[in-house]
């Protein structure tokens, strides 16, 4: 238990180098901080029992940060796909470890309208060579924010939300689109937020079997 909070501790301690770095456009921060969150994050998440899935979708993470740092495009698409690897994976893990919510029916108009949306507004100012790629993994990624909200629960679900906020900044950002001041600091911090809240959601979700149990074994005569 305490190393798995030292672990949490210096994930906290890289992710907020990594945003005031960019925040202070300190450029060698961002490099050294962004590849050291996944690894921290996905060592507190071994500690505490997480299931393989959940770690090696943080360690596809960990790729995609580290490709995104170059400004190739290849290294972009391989970001994308590694990124999409990790979605893969936490669509595995949800669907193996969450139950289906009421309200996932209430929830699947919302979510694909957002992703037909984005997609549609974002194909004119895309590069011809990034269209489909965005689309296909835009709808990974919008498949896991859906199941991270109707299979697990609140907490997992606004991870998976904040997922699709900061990629869709980073889309917007290859269109062309105005961005935000700093876009990079909002990407990060949205992302960095939405990672601990699947962690937290799927650490949560698998503590209530447990709990459960021993409160029919409490009340059994």
């Amino acid at each position: 238990m305490r190393a798995s909070r030292v672990l949490l501790a210096a994930f906290a301690l890289a992710t907020a180098v990594d945003l005031g770095s960019l925040l202070a456009g300190a450029d060698t921060g961002h490099t050294v901080a962004k590849p050291l969150l996944m690894p921290l994050l996905a060592g507190y998440a071994g500690l505490r029992g997480a299931p393989r899935l959940l770690v090696a979708a943080l360690l596809f993470g960990w790729g995609g940060d580290t490709l995104l740092l170059s400004d190739a495009d290849p290294a972009f698409l391989a970001g994308m796909a590694s990124f999409a690897a990790g979605h893969v994976c936490y669509l595995a893990l949800f669907h193996r470890t969450g139950t289906a919510r009421a309200r996932a029916a209430l929830l699947l108009p919302g979510y694909a309208v957002a992703l037909l949306t984005t997609v549609a507004l974002l194909w004119p100012d895309l590069p011809a060579d990034l269209r489909l790629p965005v689309a296909v993994y835009s709808t990974l990624l919008t498949a896991m924010a859906y199941a991270a909200a109707t299979r697990l629960g609140l907490v997992a679900g606004l991870g998976g939300a904040l997922f699709m906020v900061s990629d869709t900044l980073i889309a917007t950002g290859v269109a062309d689109w105005p961005q935000p001041p700093r876009p990079d600091f909002w990407i990060m911090l949205t992302y960095a937020a939405a990672q601990f809240l699947l962690v937290r959601g799927t650490l949560d979700e698998r503590r209530v079997p447990t709990a459960a149990y021993g409160e029919v074994r409490s009340t059994t005569p």
